[in-house]
């Protein structure tokens, strides 16, 4: 290597040049272009001895380390001087090619590394094909790569059979398979009927994204999967909220010493997901309401609560949103909606929220928390002081998600059953697309079991999913998060392994 390093044009004698007399100045500079090219290239391609980091596969510098020696007749050298130039050249090319193949080759291998990732984490091109409007028949073979499964908000007839996995391997996933022992309520009508509510309210809390929540959910298949759960389906579509705007009423601090972010626009939106839940509670439909933030809870449960009021909620939440106006931190009432129901504050005093009036109390000994981690001082103390039954992730970690949900169902036995699910309950490393995110949460089948122990009783007749909020993760994360909630209503409503 080190001689080829130092090869280079031999120096052209007397002997090889013509007189200068022959020579017209313009063939003199053409003649001293062509060799200060050739010395260039010479300079330039010399192989050198390979670094260290060559021999890891990474790409080979484009210049030696050392710069070659002086080519002393760089301006003057002619363009065939001799045997030796020829077999010069020769090394040259041959050193190119063999440094061209090698970096070609650690190309290559990147390139596969690359592929080999993007099969499991990287979906941003599957979403971008056109969408399909023909349906595959049952007897259609199943799929085998990245390139045949349809992305998350397809036209597919039920849910994502398969996603990419570990490699190239699929990750199998079954949600319209109903279980062989799953009821339906006797307070249901038949055949069984979801109201699909779709709550788009963003306003309870200062992060924009929730509001795209409730079509990502049915984008991932939420129909089809219910209708092969033996569901008839009653999409209401999504309710439209007002915006903030300036001269909203605010909360009179001589009344209500405390904040409550948009509460006007808040409390009215929450209306009119009361008067969408009530009414199909009252024509015995089961009333799932896509969120948004938790503070549909307020509007949710108030009117289950007035359908059918010794109705039991089961609050599956890493907070306790058992806040009011008073006693919030932030002053954002997706920490408020509990509060409010057990009527810790009034309500009514709240600008936007004077239907409260009309709506029953929450009694405590109606609620179970499931997965609390997260409590401000003031939640600590009404759990406390009203006796309320709550299982925090201690509880999972000491007895189990099993003894967990037999108990708090035991707890609301006999009753008719409300699942209010945020999904920041389950850990962030599998719902990472939320806003309130906090470690130590479900993992996957703690959080399945969960919505399948409350389907396993035969009472559950209404859901909230909240808070999936695709503006807050990559691409991929959010249809995971997407996905997991689609995947929890679809146990919850009778979606089992058998």
């Amino acid at each position: 290597a080190r001689s080829l390093a130092r090869a280079r044009p031999p120096t052209c004698s007397p002997a090889h040049r013509p007189a200068r007399s022959h020579r017209s100045p313009a063939s003199s500079r053409a003649l001293a272009r062509t060799c200060r090219d050739r010395a260039a290239s010479a300079r330039r391609f010399a192989p050198v001895a390979r670094e260290p980091a060559a021999a890891q596969g990474s790409f080979p510098s484009a210049r030696p380390s050392t710069p070659p020696q002086h080519t002393s007749c760089a301006s003057r050298a002619a363009p065939d001087c001799s045997d030796s130039t020829r077999s010069t050249s020769n090394m040259l090319t041959a050193a190119l090619r063999a440094r061209t193949a090698r970096a070609a080759q650690a190309q290559l291998q990147q390139h596969q590394r690359r592929t080999r990732m993007s099969l499991a984490l990287n979906r941003n091109e599957l979403g971008k094909k056109k969408k399909k409007t023909s349906v595959p028949s049952k007897a259609a073979p199943a799929l085998s790569t990245a390139s045949d499964i349809p992305p998350c908000g397809e036209n597919v007839p039920a849910y994502h059979p398969e996603a990419p996995g570990l490699g190239s391997a699929p990750i199998h996933a079954h949600y319209d398979r109903l279980g062989y022992d799953v009821g339906t309520p006797d307070f249901l009508t038949i055949p069984k009927t979801v109201s699909i509510i779709g709550a788009p309210m963003s306003w309870g809390q200062p992060r924009a994204g929730t509001d795209h929540g409730s079509q990502m959910l049915r984008d991932c298949g939420l129909e089809g999967t219910l209708l092969g759960l033996e569901w008839r389906i009653d999409d209401q579509g999504d309710l439209e909220f007002d915006p903030p705007k300036r001269g909203d009423p605010q909360i009179d601090r001589k009344v209500i010493k405390g904040r409550a972010k948009n509460s006007y626009c808040v409390g009215r939106g929450l209306k009119k997901i009361h008067d969408s839940v009530y009414r199909a509670a009252m024509l015995g439909e089961f009333a799932l309401t896509l969120g948004g933030d938790h503070s549909i809870g307020a509007g949710s449960v108030s009117a289950i609560l007035r359908a059918r009021p010794d109705t039991g909620i089961i609050w599956v939440d890493a907070h306790g949103d058992l806040n009011t106006p008073e006693t919030s931190p932030s002053g954002n009432m997706h920490g408020m909606p509990l509060g409010l129901l057990l009527g810790l504050t009034d309500a009514t005093k709240i600008p936007g929220w004077e239907w409260f009036a009309d709506v029953p109390k929450l009694d405590p000994s109606q609620i179970v928390f499931v997965g609390l981690r997260d409590l401000d001082s003031g939640e600590r103390d009404v759990i406390i002081e009203k006796n309320i039954k709550a299982f925090t992730m201690f509880d999972v970690d000491r007895f189990g998600i099993g003894k967990v949900m037999e108990m708090a169902t035991k707890h609301l036995e006999g009753r008719p059953l409300h699942l209010s699910y945020d999904i920041d309950a389950v850990d962030p490393e599998l719902a990472p697309a939320t806003g309130t995110v906090v470690r130590g949460g479900f993992n996957f089948r703690e959080a399945h079991y969960i919505a399948e122990a409350v389907s396993a009783t035969n009472r559950l007749g209404s859901m909230d999913l909240v808070e999936v909020n695709p503006k807050l993760s990559e691409d991929d994360e959010s249809e995971a998060t997407a996905h997991l909630g689609m995947a929890l209503i679809a146990s919850a409503m009778g979606s089992r392994i058998l």
